[in-house]
Parts: structure tokens; sequence; C-alpha cells
């Protein structure tokens, strides 16, 4: 089998699978079973002969993406911001919109020289090491409730080299805050509503961990655990779906916490809701 005729191959069975960005996804699935395949040079060769061990490896990779595996988990890595984080079922995959989040973090603490960050429900840890990235002298406390997810963070900040200024905790929010105090608590908790779930994709839907999908009131616990934690000045950053910002714009209204704004993001819808505590 050619390059050329793999692609062809398994562009129509992705898009028979319903997947929109068959074409991509087919060589990026190619350049993945194919050590000596950059993708940049694939349509320079595409009468090249594929080996029979590089067309199992395409055909394994093309049948999981088939099954709605998601793309990022096949890859086993996506780009967030300027870093390329390790990603697997133990988290969420990273998202565009996410990004937004780590913009209006770093905004409220970049003329702090030190300042210390929590970030609650790390995941993968891309917000935690996000922010240490670009920020030289960010303190970061990373906290989740799950100790698989907690390891792959932990995998990614190795990676990343990003060490010394990160630390991870296994932390159930539950439980408070106790005496920690942050310049900025920040956070993508679960938003999903649980009669939501079988309307999303089924990347998402049946792939990814539903405990860091589905809401059960992970917003609000976060931003009343921050009315304890974050230092008077300091400032709440949350995530939260399209549809609720300003329901929770209500909610740090009503907790007390001023110059509360919406973000949107690159699509224009909302997408994070901000505010700063007095104390």
């Amino acid at each position: 089998m050619t390059l050329g005729g793999a692609l062809s191959a398994a562009s129509a069975r992705l898009v028979e699978a319903g997947i929109d960005s068959a074409r991509l996804e087919a060589e990026l699935l190619l350049a993945l079973a194919c050590d000596d395949c950059a993708r940049a040079l694939l349509y320079a060769e595409l009468d090249r002969e594929l080996t029979p061990v590089q067309i199992a490896a395409f055909e394994a990779n093309v049948a999981r993406r088939e099954k709605r595996e998601p793309l990022a988990y096949i890859l086993g890595e996506w780009g967030f911001r300027r870093l390329t984080l390790k990603t697997d079922r133990r988290a969420l995959i990273p998202r565009p919109e996410t990004e937004v989040v780590v913009e209006r973090a770093l905004e409220h603490i970049r003329e702090q020289a030190k300042p210390d960050v929590l970030d609650v429900g790390t995941g993968t840890g891309a917000i935690a090491l996000a922010i240490a990235d670009e920020h030289d002298g960010a303190r970061v406390t990373a906290i989740d409730a799950s100790p698989d997810a907690l390891a792959l963070a932990g995998e990614n900040r190795d990676l990343t080299g990003i060490n010394g200024r990160v630390e991870l905790l296994e932390y159930d929010l539950t439980s408070g805050l106790g005496q920690l105090r942050f310049d900025l608590v920040v956070s993508n908790p679960p938003y999903v509503e649980p009669d939501e779930l079988a309307t999303l994709q089924p990347e998402v839907r049946d792939w990814e961990p539903h405990v860091a999908l589905v809401a059960h009131g992970a917003t609000e616990a976060v931003a009343r655990a921050a009315t304890e934690a974050l230092r008077p000045g300091g400032w709440l950053v949350l995530e939260t779906a399209a549809s609720a910002g300003e329901r929770i714009r209500g909610l740090l209204d009503d907790l007390g916490y001023e110059d509360v704004a919406i973000t949107p993001d690159l699509a224009g819808r909302d997408r994070v809701v901000e505010g700063r505590w007095t104390g």
C-alpha cells in the first residue's frame, strides 16, 4: 500500500465514522504510525510504499479513531499554549477555551513578583504548568481528588521541565482549604449538567472521565472555598459553561466578590467568570 492510498482509504473511513476533519486526522495518524513520515513531507512521498509494520500501526490508529476515541488520546499528547502535554484517559484533554482562563489568570498576577496560585482540579496540570511557564516567579499549588490525574500531571511536570514551583497535592475540596492562602485561585471545574451528558460528542461522553465533566455543584464549591483561601485583593478565575456565565456572575456577587466580570472565548461564548475578594 502506498502512502497516498493509505491516506485516501483512512480519510474515507473517518468520514464514514462522522469525523469532520477526517483528512487532517488521517495525516496525523499516519505520521504517528510511520516514524520516518513527517506530516510536512507526506505529500512529497505519496507514491512511497509503506512497510507491513507501518500499515499495521496505521490501521490500529485508524480503528481506534473510528470508535471515536479522542485524537489526543491516540496521539498521546496535545498542545496547550506554549506546552505539549501528555494526554490519556486519566484526565480531560486540554482545550483551547481553557487557554483563555490562563490568560485571565496571568493578567491578575502579572505585576506580582512571587504570587501564590492555587489550581483546583488540575487534571493534566495544564493550567498550573502554563501559569508557571509564563510567570517566572509564580508558585503554584495544584490539587485534584483523583490520584490518577495527579500522576498524569506529575508526568507532565517532568516532561515540561517545570519543577520546583509547581506542587501537586491529592486533595478533596469538600474538606475545605484549611490555612492555605493564595493571591489567585483558578479552576476549570466540572460544569456539564447531568442531563446534558447524553448530548455531548462521543469523544467526550464515552472516553473522557465523567468525574471531571459532570457538575454536581463543583463551581459553587470552588467559589465558596476560595473566599477562605484568597488573601484580600486576590482573584478567583473560573471556567464555565457558555450558558452559565450570568448565573456564575450572580453567584460571585452573592458571595461578596467585587469587580465580577465575564470574558468570552474566541467563539464569543461566555467562558470565564472572575471576581476579586476583598476579605
